[in-house]
């Protein structure tokens, strides 16, 4: 099945029912970014540490990778960045442009597979912010080397994504608060799940969901040619294996010089 193609429709139903990674921020989050009062988050909860941006957001070209929902890009782009936000889905990409509407900000939007950043040249951007969405692509390792394609060198990717160990649960069971594990790494919605697990996630229009392993997440930074130069975890309430460990993971990638 063409993956892109569903889960643009899934994100796009995703918005209409108001998903909370879909709500658009308010007016006095953006008057508060632009008097120098922001943060943004990559996973759940734990704001991004402020020594991971510039100094000076005020001209510094920002991608906000699979990242639409009027969120991160609109905060970044009142703190001073020139935003672009690209996302594969048009009605997450709205929110965004409704967003900068309002507020009369400098941000440009671009629909797209994250996987494909040809729509850019080489080197176009300083930084990168991609919040926890690579989990939506059957293979993470193009992600990275698009990102660092289109890096200024010393430009950075700021970059939230699951702990694989999510996934060798049974959902259905974690759901009601019970750990048995189930599945292998790497994890797939479409090869893990049997065909009426995957039936009934897509009769609810849920996005199709993939678990990439560490080697290919962190690993597949390194082989990008970034260096990984910060790292927390974060968890989320109410998920039974997050009373146990964090199940999220941030990091900052930096573009080298020179890839060996």
């Amino acid at each position: 099945m063409n993956i892109l193609q569903y889960n643009r429709k899934a994100w796009d139903t995703a918005v209409a029912r108001g998903s909370e990674w879909t709500v658009p921020v308010g007016e006095e989050v953006i008057a508060a970014a632009r008097c120098g009062e922001w943060r943004i988050i990559l996973t759940p909860t734990r704001p991004v540490p402020r020594d991971w941006f510039p100094s000076d957001l005020t001209g510094v070209d920002v991608l906000c990778l699979a990242s639409g929902g009027g969120q991160q890009g609109p905060v970044l782009a009142a703190a001073g960045a020139t935003v672009t936000v690209f996302d594969n889905s048009p009605a997450q990409l709205a929110q965004d442009r409704l967003v900068a509407e309002r507020e009369g900000l400098n941000l440009r939007t671009v629909e797209g597979d994250m996987a494909d950043l040809s729509a850019f040249d080489d080197a176009t951007f300083d930084l990168i912010v991609h919040p926890c969405s690579n989990l939506f692509v059957p293979d993470v390792r193009p992600v990275w080397r698009e990102a660092s394609r289109v890096l200024r060198p010393g430009g950075a990717i700021l970059a939230g994504f699951m702990n694989p160990a999510f996934y060798i649960f049974d959902q259905g069971m974690a759901d009601q608060g019970e750990l048995k594990v189930r599945h292998k790494l790497p994890y797939s919605d479409l090869h893990s799940l049997t065909p009426q697990e995957r039936q009934g996630y897509m009769d609810d229009m849920q996005p199709l969901e993939f678990g990439h392993t560490l080697e290919d997440q962190i690993g597949g930074q390194i082989d990008a040619g970034l260096a990984i130069c910060g790292f927390y975890e974060d968890g989320w309430e109410g998920m039974a294996l997050a009373e146990y460990m964090p199940i999220f993971i941030a990091t900052r990638g930096v573009k080298c010089e020179a890839v060996h």
